[in-house]
């Protein structure tokens, strides 16, 4: 039997999940997937702000290259933990079952605004200032709203949650200390 636990951080856009991923990846020594990397135009509703007014419902979200990513992962692996990025946590139902533990970043929004209005301008393209407005509306709109819903409804079922503001070392630290205390 595999006794491989999937740890999901979990948070909105800009909370650091993909750089917690790696870095607690590269301490333990294991593999990991990155939500972005399993999506494509089919994967979240047509209309955002209308799945927002409806209930947000975050498993009418869907990832199914991911799951079978995953299911795959799990049943090749050997490793203590496989890290995830999963920004809903166990609150989809195609993912619940294979998730062990769920650790939410919680991060202050206007921080996660502000790495995601970097994210823009360090990788700068011809409508990087036309994209930043774009998001900023949609922020404005409805997105803000969206964080808001899914770090509540992950808040519910998370293992640990961390909302600190804090350097990338020290939280890799929490959350790597925290994993070898309460993981068996």
């Amino acid at each position: 039997m595999n006794s491989t636990k999937v740890v999901a951080i979990s948070g909105p856009s800009g909370a650091g999940k993909t750089t917690m991923v790696n870095e607690l990846a590269k301490e333990f020594g294991c593999s990991f997937l990155l939500f972005d990397d399993h999506t494509d135009k089919h994967t979240y509703p047509k209309n955002m702000k209308s799945w927002l007014m409806n209930g947000a419902n975050v498993s009418l979200i869907k990832t199914p290259k991911f799951v079978i990513s995953l299911e795959s992962l799990i049943s090749k692996s050997s490793s203590r933990f496989i890290f995830i990025e999963e920004p809903f946590g166990k609150e989809r139902d195609a993912m619940s079952p294979l998730i062990d533990y769920v650790v939410l970043l919680d991060q202050p929004l206007e921080l996660c605004l502000s790495r995601i209005i970097r994210r823009h301008t360090e990788q700068p393209s011809s409508n990087s200032i036309c994209s930043i407005s774009n998001y900023l509306d949609r922020y404005e709109d409805h997105f803000r709203d969206i964080y808001i819903s899914a770090v509540q409804q992950v808040r519910n079922n998370a293992d640990l949650i961390f909302n600190e503001v804090a350097s990338v070392k020290d939280t890799t630290n929490y959350i790597s200390n925290w994993l070898k205390s309460n993981t068996s």
